[in-house]
């Protein structure tokens, strides 16, 4: 008896030992794409590589702020495919984003959108090359009107209803977490171009702005439809912050950088802070 006792006290002082550290700790898990994960933002994590996941993303700094334990399965390329299902990269694989979410996760933030259906590459890898046929006019924009219907924007909807599933698929893994959906930062100005960094024609970038506000308003959307979520607005937070910006730009233009170090048309280190920032004042909002 007195064996049985002293390993079952042991086992008692061990579990109150581990819930005494745990007390208060904020379990805080990221999901998303590129404009979570930060790639080319020093310095990358290679787990794996190939996911472009710097420890100096938003999620890496609003964790540190919060004090909160943090899980970041964020990774480049990632569509709402990628919550359910493993994502091979160049380097690796990450496994499907869901399996980071705990029933004892609190915080769970999540950028996705810009990926599914190849929305931003299909516009990256289309339209700096019409530039060249009307520098003044909308050549990409007319390229994707079909029938009258602009049909980047005519899918738009879907996103958002993927959106939503993916809402639904957090809650039911940790359903006593906070949610955030957090929105895409501004990439083009409201006025005024910059070929030199954004090489679109001038009348696209009115556009272009347009499609970008649309898949904000797609998240919105989805987050409204859910219930049960909240949404971070970056696009009006970024104002005056765009490619266009200079030393004042949070996302990069055209070029890879590697000083500062960001990807083409994603966020520098400086972008990653101010996302973090407007993150964060939202998730400490009672």
């Amino acid at each position: 008896m007195r064996t049985v006792f002293t390993a079952a006290a042991a086992t008692i002082v061990l579990l109150a030992s581990t819930l005494t550290a745990q007390a208060g700790v904020l379990n805080y898990v990221a999901l998303g794409d590129s404009y979570t994960s930060g790639p080319l933002i020093p310095q990358q994590r290679s787990d794996p590589l190939g996911c472009g996941r710097s420890k100096s993303n938003y999620p890496a700094i609003v964790a540190a702020r919060l004090g909160a334990h943090y899980t970041d399965v964020s990774c480049a390329g990632a569509s709402t495919v990628q919550m359910a299902y493993a994502q091979p990269t160049v380097s690796g694989t990450n496994a499907a984003q869901y399996k980071a979410l705990e029933t004892y996760t609190d915080l769970v933030t999540v950028g996705i959108g810009g990926n599914d259906f190849d929305l931003f590459r299909t516009l990256i890898d289309t339209c700096p090359l019409l530039r060249a046929s009307n520098s003044t006019g909308n050549p990409c924009e007319r390229r994707f009107a079909v029938n009258g219907v602009d049909s980047i924007k005519a899918g738009i909807p879907k996103i958002s209803e993927r959106i939503k599933e993916v809402l639904s698929g957090i809650h039911v893994r940790s359903p006593r977490a906070r949610v955030f959906a957090i929105g895409y930062p501004r990439i083009l100005p409201p006025s005024g171009y910059c070929p030199n960094e954004l090489p679109f024609a001038d009348g696209d970038y009115a556009w272009l702005n347009s499609v970008e506000e649309a898949l904000n308003a797609a998240i919105s959307d989805a987050v409204k439809a859910d219930g049960n979520s909240s949404y971070v607005d970056l696009y009006g937070p970024s104002l005056g912050h765009d490619a266009c910006a200079g030393t004042a730009a949070w996302v990069n233009g055209r070029n890879d950088s590697w000083s500062p170090g960001a990807a083409a048309y994603h966020p520098f280190g400086i972008g990653m802070s101010g996302m973090a920032d407007v993150v964060f004042q939202q998730v400490i909002r009672p």
